[in-house]
């Protein structure tokens, strides 16, 4: 395919730029931080044919926790060496319960009976977590809806994946004000729906009046969070409409934990003063004792603006974190937006995504379209550019880069 027939493709990017940037390095590895290639599984073997190096895929709800530990057996990474080129390994594995799917789950603490297989507990369980307050003209409805699954036994499940995949992440997990329940399936959309489709999300059906109340997507994301600490792992997250609550959930889980921020003179000291070596490696241990939060944080798709993205910055902040961008989510009516957030944010804290939801030429399109766009910000070379993603990418996953250091030209 010429160039100018591939530029066609990029629909967020113009021609003049792709072909002013030249073309596109996939040689040098390039990452997407978060994808959900299981929703439409009749195209997964695309995965080997696909130009991006690795894909972190998410898991988001009961039907497909075990199909990402599928994929992961056929083409997970087995190691961080992986990452730097092979022709089977292609994915690294997410394990997480997501916002929009937060209502399926009870809360084992919050005493609503011990007949959880009843419909009087459905019913007692939805009341308590849906919010405007189900009525009985809304009883329909609430039977409609699963049984809801225990936390304590989906935490054990996914304990049980990250013990098994020891490159596994978290996620999709985080807190959403915006979304709403689907209605309930007619039979009309029974007979219509996709096969090829994951089961378990919206698909074509009405929204719902109800959402589900903060408080409960909060007990959902902070126990994740603890056990992704435990586990020493990083994690996901989705955040639409809850900038600032997200960010205060994230400070109680390291509450006690947050860096010390010193002084200059303090700084001037601690530089003229190395450490002991035995400190050091105190230092090293403290380090890597599990805590009640994750080391490393990708806020995907991130849709706050440059005001939004301080608290993050700080230097108290004890995790690492990063922002990922998609032509899917910050491309459209947004764009404005996360220009400004792009150029705000440091260059070690940006990674680089799809939020697709099926594997082959419209990711890699996608995950192109916006590595260009964030390079034409940036001003880097797409050389230059790729090579600081990919570090960012590994940071964030691996906790450590392994490609070689960003070239001299941008230091």
């Amino acid at each position: 395919m010429c160039g100018d027939e591939k530029h066609t493709l990029l629909k967020h990017v113009s021609a003049e730029l792709a072909a002013a940037q030249g073309p596109f390095p996939w040689q040098l590895g390039v990452f997407d931080a978060h994808c959900h290639p299981t929703d439409i599984m009749d195209n997964i073997s695309n995965i080997l044919s696909m130009k991006t190096r690795v894909l972190t895929v998410m898991a988001t709800r009961g039907q497909d926790q075990d199909l990402v530990k599928h994929v992961a057996d056929k083409y997970g990474l087995t190691s961080s060496d992986d990452a730097a080129q092979d022709e089977q390994h292609h994915l690294l594995p997410s394990f997480g319960w997501h916002p929009w799917f937060s209502y399926q789950l009870y809360d084992d603490d919050a005493k609503l009976g011990d007949d959880v297989n009843s419909e009087d507990f459905k019913i007692r369980h939805y009341q308590s977590v849906l919010q405007p307050q189900p009525g009985d003209e809304d009883l329909e409805f609430l039977k409609s809806l699963p049984q809801p699954r225990s936390l304590k036994e989906f935490l054990g499940q996914t304990r049980d994946y990250l013990e098994k995949y020891p490159l596994a992440l978290v996620g999709e997990v985080g807190l959403d004000k915006s979304f709403r329940l689907p209605e309930g399936w007619t039979t009309e959309l029974q007979i219509a729906r996709d096969i090829t489709i994951t089961p378990g999300g919206r698909e074509s059906r009405e929204l719902s009046r109800f959402n589900v109340k903060l408080e409960h997507q909060k007990v959902l994301l902070k126990a994740q969070f603890k056990l992704a600490g435990e586990f020493n792992r990083a994690v996901s997250v989705h955040d639409v409409g809850t900038h600032g609550a997200i960010f205060n959930t994230f400070q109680e889980t390291w509450k006690g934990y947050e860096k010390k921020v010193l002084s200059a003179k303090e700084r001037k000291k601690n530089t003229a003063v190395p450490l002991p070596p035995e400190d050091e490696q105190i230092e090293a241990e403290e380090d890597e004792k599990p805590k009640p939060f994750p080391p490393r944080i990708c806020m995907h798709s991130y849709s706050g603006t440059a005001v939004h993205i301080q608290p993050f910055l700080q230097k108290s902040v004890p995790a690492d974190i990063v922002f990922s961008f998609s032509s899917a989510i910050n491309l459209g009516l947004g764009k404005e937006k996360a220009i400004e957030v792009i150029k705000a944010l440091p260059d070690d804290r940006i990674v680089i995504e799809t939020d697709l939801h099926t594997a082959g030429d419209e990711m890699d399109n996608r995950l192109e379209e916006i590595c260009r766009f964030i390079c034409d910000i940036k001003g880097w070379s797409l050389e230059d550019g790729i090579t600081r993603l990919g570090q960012n990418w590994r940071r964030f996953v691996f906790g450590k880069s392994l490609e070689p250091e960003v070239p001299s030209t941008l230091t």
